[in-house]
């Protein structure tokens, strides 16, 4: 922003004086990082399409799947450009994301709860977008009894900044959940982002480490979000990349039906409070063990439980979308 850059405020601060909206500078500052090489481009986008379909692969797995392309690449190289797009296979193992070794992790607190009505969790997640000449990392803040994209954000950055604007929009917009649940990523565990929900008084849970489906709402909308819209469209900018979002995300919520929701729309779940909700799975208790294909399951699933009409772990899991 000129010369407030040169005094070294913070991005907020700049706002505040100039009087316009956060998200407006992170959509448009300057990318400072090297552009990446024609190959890695390539690479990068291939990596980002395989994850996105299988997010359990890892390091090795993508090796083999490149390989198979005719890629002659080390493992090294894949690893590093997983890195760049914040990627890590979501099974447990050693070479699993860490958090910021400064900041405080929260206990997960969804295990075995049963989620009945809008606003009582929300969660939030960061994936990475490529662009024809670049990429972009995009924040959004989802409800889980209804499914419902409550605010997103664009950053050619992974600063913590878009993702405290993200949470403040959906708190100014929807009220407050009993629950905010994120993975262990640097840019939440923050004592930046944290302070807005305890401010907030609202509980922060966190996943565990590698477990692939502690927040798996968030990770069915990115693909459905990349296989709907972005891969298609193939944005070039980021400019165009915030436009297409813009229409999208009004889309998904009021217009495409959800299988799990009964074929009703988020938007209509969240406001008539019907249709919605989930059981988290007690992986330590008397529920479906961390292996089951069926860890979690609606409401009216979870009822049915009580009539003896149990559905198969197959059409469990296919419901959550």
């Amino acid at each position: 922003m000129g010369g407030l850059d040169a005094v070294g405020l913070a991005v907020s601060r700049q706002c505040a004086l100039a009087g316009v909206h956060r998200s407006g500078v992170y959509a448009h500052q300057p990318d400072r990082r090297a552009e990446p090489s024609e190959l890695d481009q390539k690479l990068l986008r291939l990596i980002d399409a395989e994850y996105t379909k299988r997010p359990f692969y890892g390091s090795r797995r993508m090796v083999v799947m490149l390989r198979a392309q005719g890629h002659a690449v080390s493992r090294k190289r894949v690893q590093r450009l997983m890195g760049v797009l914040g990627l890590a296979g979501m099974l447990p193992g050693p070479h699993t994301s860490k958090p910021h070794p400064e900041h405080k992790i929260y206990p997960y607190l969804l295990r075995g709860l049963a989620i009945v009505r809008p606003n009582q969790v929300w969660s939030s997640d960061i994936t990475y977008v490529r662009l024809a000449h670049g990429f972009a990392y995009l924040v959004a803040i989802i409800d889980w009894y209804s499914r419902r994209v409550l605010a997103w954000r664009l950053s050619n950055t992974m600063e913590t900044g878009f993702c405290i604007d993200c949470l403040e929009d959906a708190l100014r917009h929807h009220g407050r959940p009993e629950i905010f649940n994120t993975d262990q990523g640097a840019q939440f565990t923050s004592l930046a982002f944290t302070k807005v929900l305890h401010d907030a008084e609202v509980a922060i849970s966190m996943d565990g480490r590698g477990r692939a489906l502690d927040n798996v709402f968030v990770e069915r909308l990115w693909r459905s979000v990349k296989w709907e819209d972005i891969y298609p469209k193939g944005y070039e900018t980021l400019s165009e990349l915030f436009m297409g979002l813009s229409e999208y995300f009004p889309f998904y919520n009021g217009e495409r039906p959800h299988q799990g929701l009964g074929y009703r729309t988020p938007d209509h779940v969240h406001v008539s409070g019907e249709g919605g909700g989930v059981v988290v799975a007690d992986h330590f208790g008397d529920r479906p063990p961390a292996d089951s294909s069926a860890p979690l399951r609606s409401a009216d699933e979870s009822a049915g439980e009580d009539l003896g009409q149990r559905l198969t772990a197959a059409t469990e899991v296919g419901a959550l979308t």
